[in-house]
């Protein structure tokens, strides 16, 4: 098998988008079972500076979809929106997630090589190629967001662990 934007893409955003959906399922149980308000977790933040556990949510889907979207359009920005606040509103917004990036076709990803493609920033524009974009920047963005709404999760005492963050792993096919 020969690597493209798709292969290299799309299964590691929707694994990694699954994996979000599992640590939300225990965060919310977690907040059920010590009789917590879902913000103790959803509003949390590591630091003063930082966006809280809603954002980094909201930003795994901006930069997963919403890069490949702003790929197509040729710019893409931060998404400065709010973010949905409750573990239900998060788990709709993820599964929307998955569903639109498995029904995307392999060649409407793969297409997208060699296109330019700007990262605005207020009035700054930084040129990318398509696949610079998605691989030097919102695949690491993709990951950081995810990593970083995992470890609110923990740090707020929610049990989950590697396997939670890693979800399920690409593995060979055998008969």
């Amino acid at each position: 098998m020969s690597l493209t934007l798709h292969s290299i893409l799309i299964p590691d955003f929707v694994r990694g988008l699954r994996a979000l959906s599992g640590v939300l399922t225990k965060s919310e149980a977690h907040c059920t079972a010590n009789g917590l308000d879902q913000s103790e977790i959803t509003a949390a933040k590591l630091a003063d500076d930082m966006f809280d556990f809603s954002y980094q949510v909201k930003s795994v889907k901006v930069h997963s979809l919403g890069a490949i979207e702003g790929t197509e359009a040729g710019s893409f920005s931060p998404d400065f929106s709010t973010p949905p606040t409750t573990f239900a509103e998060q788990q709709e917004m993820i599964a929307q997630t998955i569903t639109a990036l498995e029904a995307m076709p392999a060649a409407r990803v793969d297409a997208l090589e060699g296109r330019d493609t700007e990262f605005r920033f207020g009035e700054r524009a930084f040129p990318y190629t398509a696949e610079d974009f998605l691989l030097s920047f919102s695949l690491p963005n993709f990951y950081f967001h995810l990593t970083t709404a995992y470890d609110i999760a923990r740090w707020k005492g929610v049990n989950v662990g590697k396997r939670d963050f890693l979800g399920a792993v690409r593995m060979k096919k055998t008969q």
